[in-house]
């Protein structure tokens, strides 16, 4: 699958939360999972099973019984193009009216202030 074209739905979010805790899973561990995790039918899992596998974004394994599921897409670049969307969609893609957002209003701890100063050093750095 494309690096570009990684955009879940919050629904397919929940299936891949599901994969990426552990994989390979069943059909019916997947139902079981998801019937917990967000109270779908079996028919609603397995509805979304076949989508998701149309789509490329999960794996089924069509010679073994029970067929079982594995994820396309890893978790960190599913991660990093959310939030790409999210700060091109919501800050017009500035990181800087986003950060600024996040921590108006809020008081941080001396922990959070050092690991956001950490991170800032930390692409600082990359930079040169």
């Amino acid at each position: 699958m494309e690096e570009h074209a990684v955009t879940l739905t919050a629904a397919e979010w929940n299936v891949m939360e599901c994969l990426w805790e552990r994989s390979p899973r069943t059909a019916m561990e997947l139902v079981a999972a998801l019937r917990t995790r967000t109270g779908w039918a079996k028919s609603t899992t397995m509805t979304m099973l076949a989508r998701m596998e149309k789509k490329g974004l999960i794996a089924c394994g069509q010679a073994e019984k029970p067929r079982s599921y594995t994820p396309c897409v890893p978790r960190d670049e599913a991660v990093r193009r959310e939030t790409e969307s999210f700060v091109e969609r919501v800050y017009h893609g500035s990181v800087g009216l986003m950060m600024s957002s996040l921590v108006e209003g809020q008081e941080l701890s001396p922990r959070e202030l050092q690991e956001l100063y950490a991170i800032l050093k930390k692409a600082e750095e990359g930079r040169k």
